[in-house]
Protein backbone atom coordinates (compact mmCIF):
# COMPACT_ATOMS: atom_id res chain seq x y z
CA UNK A 1 0.00 0.00 0.00
CA UNK A 2 2.98 2.37 0.85
CA UNK A 3 4.40 1.74 -3.22
CA UNK A 4 1.14 3.22 -4.52
CA UNK A 5 1.50 7.05 -3.46
CA UNK A 6 4.81 7.09 -4.36
CA UNK A 7 3.83 5.67 -7.88
CA UNK A 8 1.33 8.27 -8.51
CA UNK A 9 3.63 11.13 -7.55
CA UNK A 10 6.27 10.05 -10.03
CA UNK A 11 3.31 9.82 -12.61
CA UNK A 12 1.38 12.78 -12.25
CA UNK A 13 -0.83 12.22 -15.66
CA UNK A 14 -1.79 8.61 -14.58
CA UNK A 15 -3.05 10.38 -11.08
CA UNK A 16 -4.64 13.29 -12.15
CA UNK A 17 -7.11 10.89 -14.85
CA UNK A 18 -7.41 8.86 -11.79
CA UNK A 19 -8.30 11.80 -9.84
CA UNK A 20 -10.42 12.60 -13.00
CA UNK A 21 -12.21 9.48 -13.31
CA UNK A 22 -13.79 9.35 -9.38
CA UNK A 23 -15.33 12.64 -10.08
CA UNK A 24 -17.07 11.06 -12.84
CA UNK A 25 -17.86 8.39 -10.28
CA UNK A 26 -19.34 10.49 -7.71
CA UNK A 27 -20.71 12.70 -10.01
CA UNK A 28 -22.80 9.85 -11.11
CA UNK A 29 -23.19 8.59 -7.77
CA UNK A 30 -24.90 11.06 -6.62
CA UNK A 31 -27.03 11.23 -9.63
CA UNK A 32 -28.56 8.08 -8.90
CA UNK A 33 -29.02 8.78 -5.12
CA UNK A 34 -31.70 11.78 -6.43
CA UNK A 35 -35.36 11.46 -6.59
CA UNK A 36 -35.97 9.92 -10.23
CA UNK A 37 -37.63 13.03 -11.59
CA UNK A 38 -34.84 15.28 -10.61
CA UNK A 39 -32.20 12.92 -13.36
CA UNK A 40 -31.59 14.14 -16.41
CA UNK A 41 -33.91 13.35 -19.34
CA UNK A 42 -30.58 10.91 -21.02
CA UNK A 43 -28.35 9.25 -18.35
CA UNK A 44 -26.01 8.29 -20.34
CA UNK A 45 -25.42 11.58 -22.30
CA UNK A 46 -25.27 13.23 -19.21
CA UNK A 47 -22.51 10.79 -17.92
CA UNK A 48 -20.81 12.12 -20.90
CA UNK A 49 -21.06 15.31 -20.61
CA UNK A 50 -19.97 15.16 -17.14
CA UNK A 51 -16.86 13.08 -18.23
CA UNK A 52 -16.57 16.47 -20.61
CA UNK A 53 -16.17 18.68 -18.41
CA UNK A 54 -13.77 16.26 -15.84
CA UNK A 55 -11.29 16.23 -19.02
CA UNK A 56 -9.36 19.36 -18.12
CA UNK A 57 -8.62 18.05 -14.53
CA UNK A 58 -6.78 15.09 -16.30
CA UNK A 59 -4.34 17.21 -17.51
CA UNK A 60 -4.44 19.75 -15.11
CA UNK A 61 -0.64 19.06 -14.30
CA UNK A 62 0.64 17.86 -17.82
CA UNK A 63 -0.95 21.11 -19.65
CA UNK A 64 -2.18 23.67 -17.11
CA UNK A 65 -3.33 26.76 -19.24
CA UNK A 66 -4.78 24.17 -21.81
CA UNK A 67 -6.79 22.94 -19.05
CA UNK A 68 -7.69 26.00 -17.96
CA UNK A 69 -9.38 27.11 -22.05
CA UNK A 70 -11.15 23.94 -22.33
CA UNK A 71 -12.86 24.79 -18.44
CA UNK A 72 -13.82 27.63 -19.70
CA UNK A 73 -15.21 26.44 -22.77
CA UNK A 74 -17.55 23.89 -20.82
CA UNK A 75 -19.09 27.40 -20.06
CA UNK A 76 -21.40 26.83 -23.10
CA UNK A 77 -22.67 23.74 -21.64
CA UNK A 78 -25.79 24.99 -19.60
CA UNK A 79 -26.88 27.42 -23.12
CA UNK A 80 -26.18 23.90 -24.94
CA UNK A 81 -27.83 21.32 -22.92
CA UNK A 82 -29.53 23.20 -20.43
CA UNK A 83 -27.65 22.18 -17.17
CA UNK A 84 -23.97 22.13 -15.84
CA UNK A 85 -22.54 18.91 -14.63
CA UNK A 86 -21.20 18.71 -11.09
CA UNK A 87 -17.77 17.95 -12.17
CA UNK A 88 -18.24 21.29 -14.06
CA UNK A 89 -18.10 23.42 -10.87
CA UNK A 90 -15.47 20.62 -9.34
CA UNK A 91 -13.00 21.08 -12.12
CA UNK A 92 -12.86 24.88 -11.57
CA UNK A 93 -12.07 24.81 -7.95
CA UNK A 94 -9.39 22.20 -8.58
CA UNK A 95 -7.88 24.15 -11.51
CA UNK A 96 -7.70 27.40 -9.59
CA UNK A 97 -5.88 25.01 -6.25
CA UNK A 98 -3.88 23.67 -8.87
CA UNK A 99 -2.93 26.94 -10.36
CA UNK A 100 -2.50 28.83 -7.10
CA UNK A 101 -0.27 26.01 -5.47
CA UNK A 102 1.96 25.16 -8.84
CA UNK A 103 2.68 28.25 -10.22
CA UNK A 104 3.93 32.01 -9.45
CA UNK A 105 1.40 34.56 -8.04
CA UNK A 106 1.15 36.41 -11.45
CA UNK A 107 -0.49 33.66 -13.29
CA UNK A 108 -1.94 32.20 -10.88
CA UNK A 109 -3.97 35.47 -10.41
CA UNK A 110 -4.57 35.27 -14.37
CA UNK A 111 -5.86 32.11 -14.22
CA UNK A 112 -8.32 32.42 -11.44
CA UNK A 113 -9.69 35.86 -13.14
CA UNK A 114 -9.36 33.58 -16.43
CA UNK A 115 -11.91 31.13 -14.90
CA UNK A 116 -14.04 32.93 -12.61
CA UNK A 117 -14.87 36.30 -14.46
CA UNK A 118 -16.71 34.17 -16.90
CA UNK A 119 -18.71 32.33 -14.32
CA UNK A 120 -19.73 35.37 -13.04
CA UNK A 121 -20.32 36.63 -16.26
CA UNK A 122 -22.67 33.70 -16.95
CA UNK A 123 -24.88 34.13 -13.83
CA UNK A 124 -25.53 37.66 -14.56
CA UNK A 125 -26.69 36.98 -18.37
CA UNK A 126 -28.04 33.68 -18.37
CA UNK A 127 -29.29 33.39 -14.60
CA UNK A 128 -30.38 29.41 -14.59
CA UNK A 129 -33.61 28.23 -14.08
CA UNK A 130 -34.40 25.08 -12.01
CA UNK A 131 -36.03 24.41 -8.94
CA UNK A 132 -34.53 26.69 -6.89
CA UNK A 133 -34.58 30.19 -7.12
CA UNK A 134 -31.72 32.49 -6.81
CA UNK A 135 -30.56 35.52 -7.77
CA UNK A 136 -27.92 36.04 -9.59
CA UNK A 137 -25.94 38.37 -7.38
CA UNK A 138 -26.26 35.29 -4.61
CA UNK A 139 -24.95 32.87 -7.40
CA UNK A 140 -21.35 35.81 -8.24
CA UNK A 141 -20.60 36.11 -4.64
CA UNK A 142 -20.86 32.25 -4.15
CA UNK A 143 -18.87 31.44 -6.93
CA UNK A 144 -16.50 34.36 -6.25
CA UNK A 145 -16.03 33.06 -3.07
CA UNK A 146 -15.74 29.69 -3.73
CA UNK A 147 -13.06 30.70 -6.11
CA UNK A 148 -11.27 33.03 -3.23
CA UNK A 149 -11.14 30.20 -0.89
CA UNK A 150 -9.40 27.98 -3.93
CA UNK A 151 -6.84 30.11 -4.23
CA UNK A 152 -6.07 31.25 -0.96
CA UNK A 153 -5.68 27.10 -0.11
CA UNK A 154 -3.48 26.86 -3.31
CA UNK A 155 -0.88 29.77 -2.32
CA UNK A 156 -1.06 28.50 1.52
CA UNK A 157 0.21 25.09 0.07
CA UNK A 158 2.64 26.77 -2.55
CA UNK A 159 4.05 29.10 0.39
CA UNK A 160 4.21 25.58 2.66
CA UNK A 161 6.33 23.81 -0.41
CA UNK A 162 8.41 26.84 -0.74
CA UNK A 163 9.48 27.30 3.07
CA UNK A 164 9.81 23.12 3.30
CA UNK A 165 11.98 23.72 0.57
CA UNK A 166 13.88 26.33 2.12
CA UNK A 167 14.28 24.39 5.29
CA UNK A 168 15.49 21.47 3.34
CA UNK A 169 18.25 23.38 0.93
CA UNK A 170 19.53 25.07 4.95
CA UNK A 171 19.96 21.78 5.98
CA UNK A 172 21.33 20.51 3.28
CA UNK A 173 23.96 23.59 3.28
CA UNK A 174 24.49 23.23 6.60
CA UNK A 175 25.16 19.62 6.34
CA UNK A 176 27.43 20.40 3.62
CA UNK A 177 29.08 22.92 6.19
CA UNK A 178 29.47 20.91 9.02
CA UNK A 179 31.02 18.24 7.27
CA UNK A 180 33.46 20.48 5.30
CA UNK A 181 34.58 22.11 8.92
CA UNK A 182 34.69 18.52 10.12
CA UNK A 183 37.10 17.57 7.38
CA UNK A 184 39.33 20.61 7.87
CA UNK A 185 39.52 19.86 11.81
CA UNK A 186 40.76 16.38 11.23
CA UNK A 187 43.12 17.86 8.13
CA UNK A 188 44.60 20.52 10.39
CA UNK A 189 45.32 17.50 13.13
CA UNK A 190 46.85 14.94 11.00
CA UNK A 191 49.09 18.40 9.56
CA UNK A 192 49.96 19.40 13.61
CA UNK A 193 50.75 15.32 13.78
CA UNK A 194 52.69 15.11 11.03
CA UNK A 195 54.91 18.16 11.67
CA UNK A 196 55.42 16.52 15.59
CA UNK A 197 56.27 13.45 14.01
CA UNK A 198 58.34 14.64 11.28
CA UNK A 199 60.32 16.09 14.08
CA UNK A 200 61.06 13.55 16.01
CA UNK A 201 61.85 11.29 13.14
CA UNK A 202 64.32 14.22 12.13
CA UNK A 203 65.61 13.55 15.79
CA UNK A 204 66.03 10.14 15.52
CA UNK A 205 67.68 10.71 12.02
CA UNK A 206 70.29 13.54 13.42
CA UNK A 207 71.22 11.23 16.42
CA UNK A 208 72.01 8.49 14.02
CA UNK A 209 74.35 10.43 12.27
CA UNK A 210 76.12 12.04 15.04
CA UNK A 211 76.66 8.69 16.60
CA UNK A 212 77.77 6.92 13.16
CA UNK A 213 80.69 9.64 12.79
CA UNK A 214 81.97 8.85 16.62
CA UNK A 215 81.65 5.34 15.92
CA UNK A 216 83.67 5.48 12.80
CA UNK A 217 86.15 7.84 14.85
CA UNK A 218 86.52 5.18 17.90
CA UNK A 219 86.10 2.21 16.08
CA UNK A 220 89.80 1.32 16.17
CA UNK A 221 91.15 2.84 19.45
CA UNK A 222 87.65 1.78 21.30
CA UNK A 223 85.79 -1.06 19.99
CA UNK A 224 83.49 -1.15 22.58
CA UNK A 225 82.46 2.23 22.60
CA UNK A 226 82.02 1.89 18.91
CA UNK A 227 79.88 -1.23 19.64
CA UNK A 228 77.78 0.61 22.32
CA UNK A 229 77.58 3.42 19.15
CA UNK A 230 76.34 0.97 16.48
CA UNK A 231 74.15 -0.28 18.85
CA UNK A 232 72.45 2.67 19.20
CA UNK A 233 71.81 3.20 16.09
CA UNK A 234 70.59 0.10 15.58
CA UNK A 235 67.56 0.82 18.45
CA UNK A 236 67.18 4.67 17.18
CA UNK A 237 66.71 3.21 13.68
CA UNK A 238 64.20 0.90 14.38
CA UNK A 239 62.68 3.29 16.38
CA UNK A 240 63.01 5.81 13.92
CA UNK A 241 61.45 3.24 11.00
CA UNK A 242 58.40 2.77 13.40
CA UNK A 243 57.85 6.69 13.85
CA UNK A 244 58.04 7.06 9.87
CA UNK A 245 55.62 4.35 9.40
CA UNK A 246 53.42 6.80 11.71
CA UNK A 247 53.63 9.40 9.39
CA UNK A 248 52.78 7.77 6.55
CA UNK A 249 49.75 6.74 8.05
CA UNK A 250 48.92 9.68 8.99
CA UNK A 251 49.44 11.19 5.37
CA UNK A 252 47.52 8.69 3.73
CA UNK A 253 44.72 7.37 5.60
CA UNK A 254 42.23 8.60 2.95
CA UNK A 255 44.45 6.84 0.17
CA UNK A 256 44.52 3.22 -1.39
CA UNK A 257 47.18 1.08 0.09
CA UNK A 258 50.06 1.11 -1.66
CA UNK A 259 50.79 -1.56 -4.31
CA UNK A 260 53.60 -4.08 -2.81
CA UNK A 261 55.62 -3.51 -6.09
CA UNK A 262 58.72 -1.51 -6.48
CA UNK A 263 58.73 2.12 -7.69
CA UNK A 264 59.99 2.69 -11.41
CA UNK A 265 63.09 4.40 -11.85
CA UNK A 266 65.66 5.05 -14.87
CA UNK A 267 65.31 1.25 -15.95
CA UNK A 268 61.25 1.85 -16.22
CA UNK A 269 61.80 4.70 -18.78
CA UNK A 270 62.09 2.72 -21.72
CA UNK A 271 59.55 0.52 -21.14
CA UNK A 272 57.45 3.38 -20.78
CA UNK A 273 58.26 5.05 -23.91
CA UNK A 274 57.96 1.58 -25.41
CA UNK A 275 54.23 1.56 -24.29
CA UNK A 276 53.67 5.08 -25.45
CA UNK A 277 54.71 4.11 -28.91
CA UNK A 278 52.06 1.26 -29.10
CA UNK A 279 49.76 3.67 -28.02
CA UNK A 280 50.08 5.93 -31.29
CA UNK A 281 52.85 8.23 -30.01
CA UNK A 282 56.36 7.68 -31.27
CA UNK A 283 58.60 8.16 -29.18
CA UNK A 284 62.59 8.61 -29.79
CA UNK A 285 64.66 8.23 -26.19
CA UNK A 286 68.09 9.44 -26.11
CA UNK A 287 70.34 9.09 -23.34
CA UNK A 288 73.51 11.51 -23.07
CA UNK A 289 75.98 10.55 -20.18
CA UNK A 290 76.56 7.87 -17.82
CA UNK A 291 74.10 7.98 -14.41
CA UNK A 292 76.12 7.80 -11.47
CA UNK A 293 74.93 6.54 -7.57
CA UNK A 294 71.22 8.24 -7.63
CA UNK A 295 68.72 8.26 -4.77
CA UNK A 296 65.70 5.82 -5.41
CA UNK A 297 63.26 9.37 -4.94
CA UNK A 298 65.82 10.93 -7.67
CA UNK A 299 65.24 8.15 -10.24
CA UNK A 300 61.69 8.07 -9.41
CA UNK A 301 61.21 11.84 -10.37
CA UNK A 302 63.25 11.49 -13.70
CA UNK A 303 60.61 8.86 -14.27
CA UNK A 304 57.67 10.61 -13.00
CA UNK A 305 58.46 13.62 -14.75
CA UNK A 306 58.73 11.45 -18.09
CA UNK A 307 55.56 9.47 -17.58
CA UNK A 308 53.39 12.84 -17.10
CA UNK A 309 55.37 14.99 -19.92
CA UNK A 310 54.44 11.66 -22.44
CA UNK A 311 51.33 11.54 -21.13
CA UNK A 312 50.25 14.81 -21.71
CA UNK A 313 51.88 14.35 -25.38
CA UNK A 314 49.58 11.61 -25.79
CA UNK A 315 46.10 13.41 -24.57
CA UNK A 316 46.86 16.76 -26.01
CA UNK A 317 49.42 16.79 -29.14
CA UNK A 318 47.48 14.88 -31.65
CA UNK A 319 49.24 13.93 -34.66
CA UNK A 320 52.64 14.29 -33.57
CA UNK A 321 56.22 12.66 -32.44
CA UNK A 322 57.79 13.28 -29.00
CA UNK A 323 61.48 13.30 -27.99
CA UNK A 324 62.89 12.26 -24.69
CA UNK A 325 66.30 13.32 -23.80
CA UNK A 326 68.00 12.73 -20.43
CA UNK A 327 71.62 14.02 -19.98
CA UNK A 328 73.74 13.09 -16.46
CA UNK A 329 76.40 15.24 -16.35
CA UNK A 330 78.85 16.39 -13.55
CA UNK A 331 76.96 19.32 -12.30
CA UNK A 332 73.05 18.62 -13.24
CA UNK A 333 71.11 15.99 -14.49
CA UNK A 334 68.61 17.44 -17.47
CA UNK A 335 65.34 16.00 -18.82
CA UNK A 336 63.85 17.28 -21.24
CA UNK A 337 60.73 16.09 -22.61
CA UNK A 338 59.63 17.50 -26.18
CA UNK A 339 56.68 17.08 -28.68
CA UNK A 340 55.68 18.42 -31.91
CA UNK A 341 51.66 18.77 -31.22
CA UNK A 342 49.52 21.60 -31.48
CA UNK A 343 50.57 22.26 -27.68
CA UNK A 344 47.99 24.56 -26.07
CA UNK A 345 45.63 26.84 -28.05
CA UNK A 346 45.93 30.00 -28.66
CA UNK A 347 42.76 31.52 -27.44
CA UNK A 348 43.40 30.24 -23.48
CA UNK A 349 46.34 31.19 -21.93
CA UNK A 350 48.67 28.20 -20.62
CA UNK A 351 46.87 26.52 -17.82
CA UNK A 352 49.09 24.11 -14.83
CA UNK A 353 47.13 21.25 -14.17
CA UNK A 354 47.66 18.89 -11.28
CA UNK A 355 50.29 16.61 -13.16
CA UNK A 356 52.51 19.59 -14.14
CA UNK A 357 51.99 20.99 -10.23
CA UNK A 358 53.38 17.34 -9.12
CA UNK A 359 56.00 18.04 -11.21
CA UNK A 360 57.10 20.94 -9.81
CA UNK A 361 56.92 20.05 -6.14
CA UNK A 362 59.29 16.73 -6.85
CA UNK A 363 61.80 18.82 -8.64
CA UNK A 364 61.78 21.70 -6.51
CA UNK A 365 62.26 18.69 -3.39
CA UNK A 366 66.19 18.19 -4.53
CA UNK A 367 66.90 21.96 -5.87
CA UNK A 368 66.15 21.73 -9.38
CA UNK A 369 64.24 23.84 -11.95
CA UNK A 370 61.22 22.87 -13.80
CA UNK A 371 59.98 24.62 -16.92
CA UNK A 372 57.05 24.07 -19.18
CA UNK A 373 55.46 25.68 -21.88
CA UNK A 374 55.39 26.01 -26.14
CA UNK A 375 58.22 25.52 -28.13
CA UNK A 376 59.19 28.03 -30.63
CA UNK A 377 58.72 25.92 -33.65
CA UNK A 378 55.27 24.69 -32.41
CA UNK A 379 54.15 21.88 -30.02
CA UNK A 380 55.20 21.58 -26.24
CA UNK A 381 58.48 21.10 -23.99
CA UNK A 382 58.74 20.21 -20.44
CA UNK A 383 62.25 19.91 -18.81
CA UNK A 384 63.79 19.91 -15.53
CA UNK A 385 67.55 20.12 -14.38
CA UNK A 386 68.30 18.34 -11.07
CA UNK A 387 71.66 19.87 -9.27
CA UNK A 388 73.69 16.93 -9.19
CA UNK A 389 75.35 18.01 -5.60
CA UNK A 390 71.87 17.43 -3.77
CA UNK A 391 71.70 13.97 -6.22
CA UNK A 392 74.46 11.58 -5.37
CA UNK A 393 73.31 8.48 -2.92
CA UNK A 394 74.60 8.72 0.26
CA UNK A 395 74.84 12.95 -0.11
CA UNK A 396 73.94 14.80 3.09
CA UNK A 397 70.01 16.21 3.79
CA UNK A 398 69.28 19.57 1.97
CA UNK A 399 66.43 21.52 1.59
CA UNK A 400 65.25 22.03 -1.44
CA UNK A 401 63.72 25.38 -3.08
CA UNK A 402 60.48 26.19 -4.09
CA UNK A 403 60.93 27.40 -7.66
CA UNK A 404 57.38 29.39 -9.69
Amino acid sequence: MTELPHWLRRRPLSADVLFAVGLVLVDVLFTLLTPREFWPRQLPVAVGWSVLCAAPVAVRRVATWWAVGAAVLTLLLPALVGYGPATQSIAFVVLTYTMAANRPTRPAILAALALWLPVAALNVLVPPTGVFEVSPAFLVLNNLLVGVVSFSVGRAVHARRASTEALRERARVAEANQRSLAEQAVADERRRIARELHDVVAHHVSVMGVLATGARRVLRRDPDSADEAIATIEDTSRSTLREMRRLLDVLRTDEPAAELAPQPGLAGIESLVEQVREAGLPVTLTVAGTPGPLEEGVTLTVYRIVQEALTNALQHAGPATAQVTLTFGDVSLDVEVTDTGRGPGLDTPDRIGHGLVGMRERVGLYGGVLRTGRRPGGGFQVSATLPMDQLASGAGTRHGRSVA
